[in-house]
This record gives C-alpha cells, sequence and structure tokens, in this order.
C-alpha cells in the first residue's frame, strides 16, 4: 500500500486550480451572458410578434437589444 500525503495532494491541487484559474476575476461571466442572450430572444420575439410593420419590427429587434437600460430606467423611475 503506499501512503497518501495530504499536504502534498492538497498543494498540487492548489495549483492545478490556480493554474486552470489563471488572470479571470469574474467567474459568473459566461451565466449572465447567457441570462442576457435568453432575455434578448424573449425580448425578440415579443416585439417582433406584436410588429404591425416591418419597420416596427426592425425597431423591436433595437429594442430588444437594449431592454435591460429600458429596465434599469423604469426601475429606478419607480423608486425615486
Amino acid at each position: 500500500m503506499t501512503n497518501f500525503d495530504t499536504a502534498k495532494f492538497n498543494k498540487k491541487l492548489k495549483k492545478k486550480i490556480k493554474k486552470s484559474m489563471g488572470s479571470k476575476k469574474n467567474v459568473n461571466v459566461k451565466t449572465s451572458s447567457g441570462l442576457y442572450f435568453m432575455g434578448f430572444i424573449g425580448a425578440a420575439i415579443f416585439y417582433v410578434s406584436t410588429a404591425t410593420d416591418f419597420w416596427v419590427g426592425v425597431l423591436g429587434i433595437l429594442k430588444a437589444i437594449a431592454w435591460p437600460a429600458f429596465l434599469v430606467y423604469e426601475a429606478l423611475a419607480k423608486l425615486a
């Protein structure tokens, strides 16, 4: 049987984790990007499905890109 050296294992594990993380400071970027993309798709479907004209649909796509700004503006307007 081999002796298991916990300290050596932990040291190697920390080194591998540090190497794999690199200089990344914000790990949740992928999650928030995915949520933004899902929100964009939902908003685009909503705005385009309610469009009565082609150019209103194009405006809907632009609104879908900027929907977080509308959300924050309305939230702050309600708080004030």
